[in-house]
């Protein structure tokens, strides 16, 4: 049954923008989730139109699950936290769109998720997907390591851990480095050997390299000797990341993004104990910080 909004009611749009997709969630006052909608590609350092297209689709779509009329897009209050606006000319960029909201309130892809990790101003998250960095926000101050983007950084991401079982499958392949069970995995995935595997990747991007993460994980937990270095070493930088995080004083920290629930018996087992479940969806933590800006 459609909801039918009265001229008092106040609807919160959460915004989770990122380099594959852009979520959109509608919040009342209470704190109830009345519809989600997904876009497109949302990171503006790829393209800023496209992101404004994709913040837009996932709401419209957003409302229709919802139940409320496109036309209450002008009534949203929206929290935005996108990937790339930690770099000022994109932060200006976007800040000053005329967007269709009653308000927007601009913030990064990572503040959002560590308020909805917590559901508090305060907390930590390691985040190990397509990408990897560490993140903790204490007394209205920022702490960012890693997020280099790969493949300059981005250890213990999927694209990291791709790019290593490459590396290690093409020295298995000329005989320089030791065998794997990884490789006879990547030549079936790509039906190609040896140089042929540097050809079908020559234009792949990072969610590319991502996909034989898995192989990597699965490699490991069959005691394949190689698979377990890759898997270890990438451990060893999340834990020591996380140490680091803890002194900035935080009480509280989570471990999120598609490969967390995998990586995280490879931790340090004294980082493994102190990690809390997160509590909420990040579009949750862009509603939190839109109701903290807005005073609501």
């Amino acid at each position: 049954m459609a909801t039918v909004p009265t001229h008092d009611d106040v609807f919160f749009l959460g915004i989770d923008g990122g380099g594959s997709k852009c979520r959109a969630s509608i919040y009342n006052t209470r704190d109830q989730l009345l519809g989600t909608g997904i876009g497109g590609p949302a990171n503006p350092f790829h393209g800023v139109q496209r992101t404004l297209d994709s913040i837009v689709a996932a709401t419209e779509l957003a409302l229709a699950d919802a139940g409320l009329p496109i036309e209450m897009k002008s009534r949203l209050i929206a929290g935005v936290g996108l990937a790339g606006v930690n770099l000022p000319s994109l932060f200006s960029v976007i800040n000053n769109w005329k967007h269709p909201f009653s308000n927007m309130y601009l913030t990064t892809d990572l503040h959002i998720a560590c308020l909805g990790a917590h559901k508090q101003n305060e907390g930590a998250v390691l985040v190990a997907g397509t990408g990897s960095c560490g993140y903790s926000w204490v007394n209205g101050q920022a702490t960012i390591l890693g997020a280099h983007g790969f493949p300059f950084g981005d250890q213990c991401s999927g694209a990291w851990m791709g790019l290593e079982a490459i590396k290690a499958v093409l020295l298995a392949s000329d005989g320089l480095g030791p065998d794997t069970i990884i490789r006879e995995w990547m030549e079936e995935t790509l039906q190609a050997k040896g140089v042929m595997i540097v050809d079908k990747m020559a234009n792949a991007k990072s969610s590319d390299y991502a996909k034989f993460a898995i192989l990597v994980l699965n490699g490991a937990e069959q005691q394949d000797a190689v698979a377990l270095r890759i898997l270890e070493e990438g451990a060893a930088y999340m834990s020591d990341m996380a140490n680091m995080l803890w002194q900035t004083g935080v009480t509280r920290m989570s471990f999120i993004g598609g490969l967390s629930h995998r990586l995280v018996p490879w931790l340090e087992a004294s980082v493994a104990s102190r990690l809390s479940e997160p509590l909420a969806q990040p579009e949750y933590g862009a509603v939190f910080y839109a109701r903290q800006q807005s005073g609501l």
